[in-house]
C-alpha cells in the first residue's frame, strides 16, 4: 500500500516557476513509477509526467516538454515536478500518482491546486 500526498501548489503568474512535491508512505515506494496528472476546470484528467522506479527514464506530455521535469528521491519518497515558464493553461489540480509502470498507476494523492495568472 502507498500513500501519497501532494505540496507545493498555489498562484503564480505567467512565466514564474513552481516546484510541487509527493510525499510517499509505504516502504515499497522506491519500486513505483512515479507521475503527475492534472485536471483544469471542465476537463479530463491528464497526463503530465512520469518517471521510472530507477529515474533512469522520464516521460512528458507534449505541452509541457521543455517545461517541466520530473524527478524523484527514493531515498526520501518523494517525486518531485519542476515547472518553469509557466502558462495560464496549466492552471488545474495536480495530482501525483504511483503504479508499477507508466499507465498502471492505481495510486493517486488529493492534489494540489496550481493557478497561473495571465
Amino acid at each position: 500500500q502507498v500513500q501519497l500526498v501532494e505540496s507545493g501548489g498555489g498562484l503564480v503568474q505567467a512565466g514564474d516557476s513552481l516546484r510541487l512535491s509527493c510525499a510517499a508512505s509505504g516502504r515499497t515506494f522506491s519500486s513505483y513509477t512515479g507521475g503527475w496528472f492534472r485536471q483544469a476546470p471542465g476537463k479530463e484528467r491528464e497526463f503530465v509526467a512520469a518517471i521510472s522506479w530507477s529515474g533512469d527514464s522520464t516521460y512528458y506530455a507534449d505541452s509541457v516538454k521543455g517545461r517541466f521535469t520530473i524527478s524523484r528521491d527514493n531515498a526520501k519518497n518523494t517525486v518531485y515536478l519542476q515547472m518553469h515558464s509557466l502558462k495560464p493553461e496549466d492552471t488545474a489540480v495536480y495530482y501525483c500518482a504511483a503504479g508499477l509502470r507508466v499507465g498502471a498507476f492505481n495510486y493517486w494523492g488529493p492534489g494540489t491546486q496550481v493557478n497561473v495568472s495571465s
